[in-house]
């Protein structure tokens, strides 16, 4: 037997064959050719039917794993429809005088070492998106199919490392797990196996072709591969694996049921959701309501500014679907890692603490009340609230609360009904923490993005896997900030709930719950293990 060790992106265990998984290698002809007009037609059509390829990978991944993961392949559509892009492709071919693949490799290559070279993380990461549409135009181009690559029977599938587009072309139903020398716990590839409920394995340096064909385990609790296992070995974790699939049965049987502890004390279980498309998966996995509709999805789905009626259909459909359930609308959060190119916002040194979210908001007014008064219009439809993303200051809440007003005033006298609905804040900075107070005087509610809360707390960027080692989200630091929080809000009868990542961490729900959290806002699939734990707890003790 041999044992390899990684890091775990999904507690669970994975037990079949491998299969190692290559991509294609391809011979390109460096010759020169003569026909140029006809290797043009060749890249315009590979060009197509990849365009094609990414949207049919949107839907794939919108049905799989929801709107969040989904977004990376609108955005590779957009890449390939890049003018430059294609310009530099056609400019090899009729200037060097070469064929599609080359001029594809060459054009494609140039760019991504541009991106590699800049000092933005961010921009730096989408050399990798670069190298993925190349691989997607190469593949039309030589006729590779490279869903061809994953066999016929269900496998542990082991690589390099995945592009998202390749995660989402494997057949579920032929996907044990996967393993993978390289990737990041953040990267686009481990959200998609969390989403997709995975036992995945990366940075295992371990691999070896000669794996190929043999039994394995994937451990995702002690984050280990079992290669050729021992019987004991396969025994115990065949029962593991057993206990699991009864767990989430189980766990059915709690729908319905109330977020009660056994002394008494319940809380909101909410789901946070990309659009409209995530509605199906909150209400098959019973959460109470949505903690985030994370509106930004209207203008990354959009090639130029969405209007009024646009978002007011996106909105409507989310609260009248769940109503009397609430349905939090976070305005706009664009900036930092979520960028719109017909905004405008322009290339900044530090993104992450730049012009993003409320600060575009509020400098860029007619943007901002266009969403606003989609949302009031939205209000009449069910049980609505409005969250206002990145205030660091009263000031910031109290120009915005002045703009929605103007917003509702103007919908009365224009005769369009008007809902009622709740205004709360994110809370993502120490800022914020420290003049909770403040803010919480002019809050229906709170919610703690932790993401950003602990990247601030701790000054360590989040995106960056070089620092993956430094990153404690369980920083007494970052806890205290949520204490300081809860207090504040609580002191001036202010709800607080979570919406960050570590809403979903079991082993923190006690926790917070000690600390006197009123909601815990996570992902759909997430509702009902967290509502497994809450009824377990007695905080009397």
């Amino acid at each position: 037997m041999q044992v390899a060790t990684g890091k775990s992106i999904l507690n669970g265990i994975a037990i079949g064959k491998v299969k190692i998984y290559k991509a294609p290698s391809y011979e390109i002809n460096e010759n020169d050719i003569a026909d140029t007009d006809g290797e043009i037609a060749k890249f315009e059509a590979a060009l197509e039917k990849a365009i094609d390829g990414q949207n049919a990978l949107y839907d794939k991944a919108l049905e799989a794993a929801g709107e969040e993961s989904a977004e990376i392949f609108e955005v590779h559509a957009m890449m390939l429809e890049d003018d430059d892009l294609q310009d530099a492709v056609k400019e090899i071919i009729t200037g060097q005088k070469k064929s599609a693949e080359y001029a594809v490799n060459v054009a494609f290559n140039n760019q991504a070492e541009v991106f590699a070279q800049m000092d933005d993380p961010y921009m730096q990461a989408r050399s990798a998106d670069i190298h993925d549409i190349k691989q997607a135009v190469l593949d039309v181009l030589f006729g590779v199919d490279p869903a061809s690559m994953q066999g016929t029977e269900p496998t542990i599938l082991v690589a390099e490392d995945l592009a998202p587009s390749e995660t989402v072309k494997l057949d579920k139903s032929l996907l044990l797990g996967m393993i993978t020398r390289e990737g990041s716990s953040n990267s686009h590839t481990a959200i998609l196996a969390r989403s997709m409920n995975l036992p995945t394995i990366i940075q295992c340096k371990e691999i070896d072709d000669s794996w190929d064909g043999k039994t394995a385990i994937i451990d995702g609790y002690n984050s280990c591969v079992y290669v050729e296992p021992t019987d004991d070995l396969m025994d115990s974790l065949s029962k593991k694996m057993q206990e699991d699939e009864k767990k989430l049965a189980l766990l059915q049987e709690l729908k319905g049921k109330d977020n009660t502890t056994i002394d008494g004390k319940t809380i909101k279980v909410y789901a946070n959701i990309g659009g409209p498309s995530d509605i199906g998966m909150v209400q098959q996995n019973d959460a109470g309501g949505v903690g985030l509709f994370r509106s930004e999805f209207v203008y990354l789905n959009s090639k130029d500014y969405p209007t009024e009626d646009e978002q007011f259909k996106a909105y409507k459909l989310a609260v009248e679907s769940l109503a009397p359930k609430q349905v939090i609308i976070r305005t706009c959060d664009i900036g930092a890692d979520k960028t719109v190119e017909y905004m405008d916002l322009g290339e900044e040194e530090n993104p992450a603490l730049g012009y993003r979210a409320i600060r575009i908001c509020l400098t860029r007014k007619d943007f901002f009340k266009t969403q606003l008064r989609a949302i009031l219009r939205a209000s009449a439809y069910g049980n609505l609230g409005i969250m206002f993303p990145m205030i660091i200051s009263l000031r910031e809440l109290n120009e915005a609360q002045q703009i929605l007003d103007e917003c509702k005033e103007e919908l009365i006298k224009e005769g369009v009904k008007v809902g009622e609905y709740q205004v709360g804040i994110m809370i993502e900075t120490p800022a914020a923490v420290l003049c909770a107070d403040e803010l919480a005087e002019k809050c229906d509610f709170f919610s703690i993005g932790t993401n950003d809360l602990t990247q601030y707390t701790l000054a360590i960027d989040r995106q960056n896997a070089k620092l993956e080692p430094f990153l404690d989200t369980h920083h007494s630091a970052v806890l205290k900030a949520i204490q300081m929080t809860i207090e504040a809000g609580h002191r001036h009868n202010t709800w607080v709930g979570i919406c960050g990542e570590l809403g979903s961490d079991l082993s923190l729900t006690e926790t917070f719950l000690r600390m006197g959290i009123d909601e815990l806002s996570v992902n759909p699939k997430s509702v009902l293990p967290i509502r497994k734990v809450i009824r377990g707890l007695d905080l009397s003790k």
